[in-house]
């Protein structure tokens, strides 16, 4: 046997020593913030997932209520929290919660208003052990009146 791939399993182990964060976590997820890697302001760089896990993939979800209105017309922060009200809802529907929630990709009209988001999403999210995300700025959603869309993916053991 090569002390190559002995050699290299012990720099790949120490890369990750101190990084990973899996206390609370789904079973067998894990975070990981990577030495060399800027520290994350509320998402974690890599959340590695074991094979066998249900994946879950949710749609855009957007501030409108259940009957179709839009809620907070102009308002960002209300349409914040009805975005994530409803991933909630929808998560729950699957037999999931925010817990299971491993990527947040997030699309808004106006990226100052980040703070709003922030605050809406933190209700949800285990800040502890935040999932990955991308936040993109936008010229326009789907619908009039729109200022955030937020699409999530959630891995249930």
């Amino acid at each position: 046997m090569s002390r190559r791939p002995a050699c290299c399993l012990a720099v790949a182990a120490l890369a990750f020593a101190g990084c990973a964060h899996a206390a609370d976590a789904p079973s067998g997820v894990r975070y990981l913030d990577p030495a060399g890697l800027s520290k994350p302001t509320g998402y974690t760089h890599v959340v590695d997932v074991p094979a066998g896990a249900r994946t879950l993939y949710l749609s855009g979800q957007i501030a409108l209520d259940a009957k179709g209105n839009l809620v907070g017309a102009g308002d960002f922060a209300a349409q914040a929290e009805q975005v994530f009200a409803n991933i909630d809802t929808a998560l729950k529907a699957s037999g999931a919660s925010f817990r299971n929630v491993v990527k947040l990709n997030m699309y808004v009209t106006d990226m100052t208003q980040l703070k709003a988001l922030r605050a809406a999403r933190d209700k949800y999210v285990d800040v502890r052990h935040p999932p990955a995300s991308t936040l993109v700025e936008v010229s326009k959603l789907g619908r009039e009146g729109l200022l955030l869309e937020v699409e999530a993916t959630a891995v249930v053991p």
